[in-house]
């Protein structure tokens, strides 16, 4: 299949800058049924049934968007994804400046020395202790990361002066609890403590998963053979606890709804690797694109998402392609918000 399927129009106007408020009163719509029906969030107790299980993405994300200079030389730092102790896979502006032995400070106490290049456009980073040279603990990384970092919004959201302080708590789900995200599970943004209440009344139940979203998340996609693109690895995990509820509310005859598609993501990833959906912790770079059958999930929450990108190939592939095309023609129309901070669909697995 091409990169331009998966293509369309969208004007600047229609990218939310901030999301709804309160959360749960963002825009639904709803393909959950056989046609699109305009809803809110908030009506998801009404729309969902007693037995179906939400299943959530735990994730926290990081202050993962740091500032620096090697020399006299400015050094911007997004960090991608977690390679053990103090050492990151980072992408780097400009990342022809990081060169092996590089030291890029942030802070009097804070800094990082350059190890080398990785696939993709990555630099490899070490956080060091600048006086002495030797690698960080967790701790001061942390440390170092609330000190001198900040909220790792994506490009679309045009913040000229940085990240706000909203941003701190609206760009972060209110499951969030496994810091090492660099971007948030932003279905998850949708959800309060109100709404949760309601879907528990209404015997809808919640698991949780980890699923660390990495700075690939943001990558654009330049092959025009969607077959060659190569997805960036990401760490996730399926409790034991959670496995078990999936499959006990699929025995019982519940609907598994997968709340983004990172959650869906490390549940199909494990499903493909097992046959089942069980205790899991591994890296995945999973691909999803029409054609796949799913195994895992019956429904998907999700946001709107960007043009040409491999989460308009996925929900494609779960929904079908007619559908989504003519679902984002619709929201458009109707004044939808688009991306991170904006409205939502829920979607039916078609390919079962």
């Amino acid at each position: 299949m091409k990169l331009s399927d998966f293509d369309y129009e969208l004007p600047q106007e229609a990218i939310a800058s901030e999301p709804a408020r309160p959360r749960d009163a963002a825009r639904l719509l709803d393909m959950s049924g056989t046609g699109m029906a305009d809803r809110r969030i908030g009506d998801l107790p009404e729309i969902l049934t007693s037995g179906d299980l939400l299943v959530v993405n735990d994730t926290r994300v990081i202050p993962a968007r740091l500032s620096g200079r090697r020399g006299e030389a400015g050094i911007g730092i997004t960090l991608h994804k977690h390679e053990g102790g103090a050492r990151w896979r980072v992408f780097a502006k400009p990342a022809r400046k990081c060169r092996p032995d590089d030291v890029i400070m942030f802070g009097t106490s804070f800094a990082a020395r350059v190890e080398g290049r990785g696939d993709g456009g990555e630099v490899l980073i070490e956080f060091i202790d600048p006086a002495s040279g030797g690698a960080l603990d967790a701790a001061a990384v942390q440390a170092g990361l609330a000190a001198h970092g900040s909220m790792p919004l994506p490009p679309y959201i045009r913040r000229p002066d940085g990240s706000t302080t909203a941003d701190d708590e609206d760009y972060q789900t209110m499951f969030a609890a496994s810091a090492g995200a660099v971007a948030a599970p932003t279905a998850g943004l949708h959800f309060t403590p109100r709404l949760m209440a309601a879907l528990e009344d209404a015997g809808v139940g919640l698991a949780k998963v980890t699923l660390h979203v990495g700075a690939g998340t943001f990558l654009p996609v330049t092959a025009e053979d969607i077959a060659d693109h190569r997805m960036h690895a990401e760490w996730g995990r399926i409790p034991a606890e959670t496995a078990a509820r999936i499959n006990a509310a699929r025995q019982q005859g519940g609907r598994i709804v997968a709340v983004g598609t990172t959650s869906l993501r490390i549940l199909e990833a494990c499903h493909a690797a097992t046959g089942q959906v069980r205790e899991f912790a591994d890296e995945t770079d999973i691909f999803i694109t029409p054609g796949y059958r799913f195994g895992a999930v019956d429904m998907l929450l999700t946001n709107f998402h960007l043009p040409k990108s491999t989460l308009m190939m996925l929900v494609s592939a779960f929904a079908g392609m007619d559908p989504v095309r003519a679902a984002y023609a619709h929201a458009l129309d109707r004044g939808y918000r688009f991306f991170s901070y904006g409205d939502a669909c829920l979607l039916r697995n078609t390919t079962g």
